[in-house]
């Protein structure tokens, strides 16, 4: 018996499959990725040996096409396809968004499991949860486990690209991150990358004052590793903060 998590995000689809009693912080047994372009063959390759999955549950912000693209890969498993859809309530977190079924599905899975990872840990006090991919979002949990909002801001690519098209003369190599950058590359590197860490700066004396304590940092997607570095309050990487979301989210169904 096992439980295959998926989170399809703008760029990719990643996979794991975990055993059935697994809780937030397993590893997986199996686990992988393809790009988004790449899902039509994933029956025939990344599952072709794979063992059918009693359960699954996914996250999706890709659209209602990529879903049903990766439903008929699954066709081959007598497999019911369930889906995140963000609630008012769900998993020891309260959804305080103005109309929690809007919230995207990968911001409200990430959200759950930054709480499970922190109390697995014994940490009682406020998240702030960091995704940094081809968007980046910054996500405030209090205390108590309210959901109270977060930003989105474009990541890395998405802001060079923004300035190559409207600017001349701007494509160039990727730079460094540097302290008062003196060549283009080097400019729009720090600029994008200081734009991301303070924004995560700002929102966490914002939650640290409403609070009454810092707030634990958990930073998570394919590009956080990057901009980590630069970031100039305490943090920690944990790379399946989504898959930690679906598994405590399918943890009432397993039982």
């Amino acid at each position: 018996m096992s439980f295959l998590a998926i989170d399809i995000g703008n760029t990719r689809l990643k996979w794991a499959v975990y055993a059935d009693e697994a809780e937030p912080g397993s590893s997986p047994l199996q686990h992988g990725a393809v790009f988004l372009e790449n899902i039509d063959r994933l029956a025939d390759e990344d599952w072709h040996n794979l063992a059918p999955p009693a359960r699954m549950l996914g996250s999706n912000v890709a659209g209602d096409a990529v879903r049903r693209r990766v439903e008929e890969q699954m066709e081959q498993w007598d497999l019911a396809p369930r889906w995140v859809v963000p609630a008012a309530e769900a998993a020891g977190v309260r959804n305080g968004y103005d109309h929690p079924t809007r919230l995207g599905a990968d911001r409200w899975v990430a959200v759950i499991g930054a709480h499970a990872h922190a109390r697995k840990r014994g940490f009682d006090g406020p998240v702030l949860v960091v995704m940094i991919g081809t968007a980046v979002t910054v996500e405030a949990l209090s205390s108590d486990g309210q959901f109270l909002g977060g930003l989105i801001l474009p990541g890395h690519g998405i802001m060079l690209r923004a300035l190559e098209g409207g600017t001349a003369g701007l494509r160039v190599p990727t730079g460094e991150v540097r302290d008062f950058p003196t060549n283009t590359s080097d400019a729009l590197t720090t600029g994008g990358t200081f734009a991301i860490t303070g924004a995560v700066e700002r929102v966490f004396r914002q939650l640290s004052q409403r609070e009454g304590r810092e707030p634990l940092v958990l930073i998570t997607g394919g590009a956080g590793w990057k901009v980590a570095p630069a970031l100039d309050v305490a943090h920690e990487l944990v790379e399946g903060l989504i898959f930690d979301g679906l598994l405590a989210l399918q943890a009432p169904a397993a039982a």
